[in-house]
């Protein structure tokens, strides 16, 4: 089971975005490879802090995941976690974080050993998704034009960085000699420029290529959510690595039913004859029909709650419920016969509004659907 991501940095659910970084960068010092040359496990915590950071360093992610937990980044969900990244893409995202204190990995790094690999830029897409697509989640084949490497295109290491990808300048200032790393400008991190240009290639030797890729969508997720399907960006030049596409879910509304988290509302519609009498009336739900009993006596604004017929959490902990608001239809216009029977009726007793004490007040309807 994932570790709490609070845990592994050590931090409260209250903590600000400076206390949060200052603790990340404390576990990144600790257990940073420079410093634990060989040690699996303090790579692997490395890591987690690493994955962690990420989350909880971006508003958007962190809001998510204090309401979700790690069922919002799986199946390449936001954030999604390190999985497919290796300590160079760590180190490329995160690396301004230690100041220059380590060498190596690149990413700015000062005294560097080993070049930073460059990744391509994420490209972003919307996915409309029917109810009942997000009921069961869903695979959905989308065409992307994303950059990729044009066949034949070869490259030659930077001289300028000698394929470090970073230069390091050294300036005199009152407090002595200072050294600092920066991006290299003239492959701009890639520490490798194009040595033979295929035609139809840009500068970088890219060409805009489409192809279909497939999107697993995980059930229960709402509008708004954004998943990430790796490396299927836009690839970078080199031997970079290629960028992630960012996936929006859009939900469409449904014609009768309506979603509020994992559950469902349906307004069902009856006559004052029915409500009166009894019945039972058919009702569509995302599994198909379900016929639901109207009991004789049924008030105006009577909820039933059918268990299990509302769409599965995002957390995976079950399926919400379908919840049928009874709405007694009052007729508009009445025929003489029928206006004759209402006056008849309209002092007698049994026409009387009496509630009684199990008769719930809209507020307390309102309190249990959310109870």
């Amino acid at each position: 089971m994932k570790q709490d991501y609070y845990e592994v940095l050590g931090v409260s659910k209250n903590a600000t975005a400076s206390e949060i970084k200052k603790a990340y960068r404390k576990k990144a010092v600790q257990n940073h490879p420079d410093k634990n040359p060989g040690d699996k496990a303090a790579e692997e915590r490395f890591k987690q802090a690493a994955e962690a950071y990420e989350v909880l360093s971006s508003p958007d992610k962190k809001a998510k995941y204090d309401q979700y937990g790690h069922a919002a980044f799986e199946n390449g969900g936001a954030g999604g976690g390190f999985g497919g990244m290796n300590m160079e893409d760590i180190f490329s995202q995160f690396g301004d974080i230690f100041g220059g204190h380590f060498g190596g990995f690149g990413g700015g790094f000062s005294g560097g050993g080993r070049q930073a690999r460059v990744k391509g830029s994420n490209l972003r897409i919307r996915v409309r998704l029917e109810l009942k697509d997000i009921l069961n989640g869903v695979t959905k084949k989308v065409k992307v034009k994303r950059q990729v490497q044009a066949p034949g295109v070869t490259f030659s290491t930077c001289s300028s960085c000698n394929g470090q990808g970073s230069v390091t300048r050294i300036t005199n200032t009152i407090l002595g000699r200072m050294q600092t790393a920066t991006t290299c400008p003239t492959c701009k991190g890639a520490g490798k420029m194009v040595d033979h240009r295929p035609k139809g290639a840009d500068a970088n030797g890219m060409i805009l290529k489409e192809e279909t890729v497939e999107i697993e969508i995980p059930p229960g997720v709402t509008d708004g959510v954004q998943l990430k399907v790796a490396g299927k960006g836009n690839e970078a030049p080199g031997d970079g690595i290629p960028g992630d596409i960012l996936v929006v879910i859009q939900e469409m509304p449904h014609e009768t039913l309506k979603r509020e988290g994992s559950n469902l509302h349906y307004d069902l519609y009856i006559s004052v004859a029915d409500a009166a009498l009894g019945t039972t009336k058919e009702i569509d739900t995302l599994t198909g029909k379900v016929r639901i009993k109207i009991d004789e006596g049924t008030q105006s604004g009577k909820i039933l709650r059918l268990r299990g017929k509302g769409v599965q959490s995002l957390d995976r902990y079950g399926k919400g419920d379908l919840l049928v608001h009874i709405n007694v239809w009052t007729p508009r216009k009445l025929s003489k016969e029928q206006r004759e029977f209402f006056e008849r009726m309209k002092d007698h007793e049994n026409f009387k509004p009496r509630p009684s004490n199990s008769e719930k007040s809209f507020f307390e309807k309102v309190k249990d659907m959310f109870s």
